[in-house]
């Protein structure tokens, strides 16, 4: 299948990667150009503006950071929508609102081309194992097609509803792994603000119904301080404002997912919104009136 795909960040690169991988003819384009040379050197071919991709694919995938983003890449000077033929498909991996997934699916309706909003969980870790959970929202006949591609990237493959489902499902999934990753941060400032074995303790929650994919991914990042970017602040604080707006127009109260969306903007307000967030820690110490950042 010739595959377009727009969009090599953390988690763009592997999925990319893997389409190659499996067989595609996959054309990328990435503002930063090295990450494009990665990929020809896999067997891709390199696009030169979205324009060059949409000439070049049946399918286009896009994976970028915002709806604006996805508007430009699709719309915009040399989007792909200028070059891409009738009957084609459009897949958005990206976290968007879901208002936007339905704009947009509305947009490429106009020109005959059928849009799946695709929203992926697993992080860095599932893009580069090729097991990303994927939640599709679109028609059936555009949804059979996305996963006949996005296969290559995934364990789970599920069509949740219309266009605009996959991006609600991806908001009720970061409310969760956001909520998850604070309860993990407050169950290890009280570990280590005591005289128990953390390690051990870590050992026998994991066992238990405590245990979680955040507790295991992501307590050993806080123990060990390590926050380099695997899924940044800034950008769970962008899902959480989608997720607290989709909330707001179903009139239904999400008072956890308050709070965090706080804690998280307490982050980047201390300059912190390029870090993991499994940084979340560091605000929750603060409240504490102690911080792990010189130990």
């Amino acid at each position: 299948m010739n595959v377009g795909f727009i969009g090599l960040g953390v988690m763009g690169k592997p999925m990319a990667v893997h389409l190659v991988d499996a067989g595609h003819q996959v054309v990328v384009f990435n503002r930063s150009r090295p990450k494009v040379a990665e990929l020809e050197a896999r067997g891709a071919v390199g696009g030169t503006s979205p324009a060059h991709v949409g000439e070049k694919a049946d399918v286009v995938v896009t994976m970028l950071p915002d709806s604006p983003d996805v508007e430009e890449v699709l719309f915009g000077a040399e989007g792909v929508v200028s070059t891409l033929r009738p009957g084609s498909l459009v897949i958005d991996c990206s976290t968007i609102s879901p208002d936007a997934a339905v704009t947009i699916a509305a947009r490429l309706a106009a020109m005959d081309i059928a849009f799946v909003d695709a929203p992926v969980s697993g992080g860095e870790a599932g893009a580069i194992a090729g097991t990303l959970a994927v939640m599709m929202g679109g028609e059936e006949e555009a949804v059979r097609r996305a996963g006949e591609v996005l296969t290559a990237v995934a364990a789970t493959l599920v069509h949740v509803g219309p266009v605009g489902a996959g991006q609600l499902v991806k908001a009720a999934n970061q409310m969760l792994v956001a909520g998850n990753i604070a309860l993990v941060g407050e169950a290890v400032t009280l570990l280590q603000r005591t005289d128990v074995d953390v390690d051990a303790a870590l050992t026998v929650l994991g066992g238990g119904l405590a245990a979680s994919k955040v507790l295991e991914a992501k307590a050993p990042k806080m123990l060990a301080r390590d926050f380099a970017p695997g899924f940044r602040v800034d950008l769970h604080y962008k899902d959480l404002k989608i997720a607290l707006a989709a909330a707001e127009r179903a009139q239904i109260a999400v008072p956890l997912t308050g709070v965090i969306t706080q804690l998280v903007q307490a982050l980047r307000s201390a300059g912190d919104g390029g870090l993991d967030h499994s940084a979340l820690i560091k605000s929750l110490e603060r409240l504490s009136g102690t911080s792990s950042d010189s130990r």
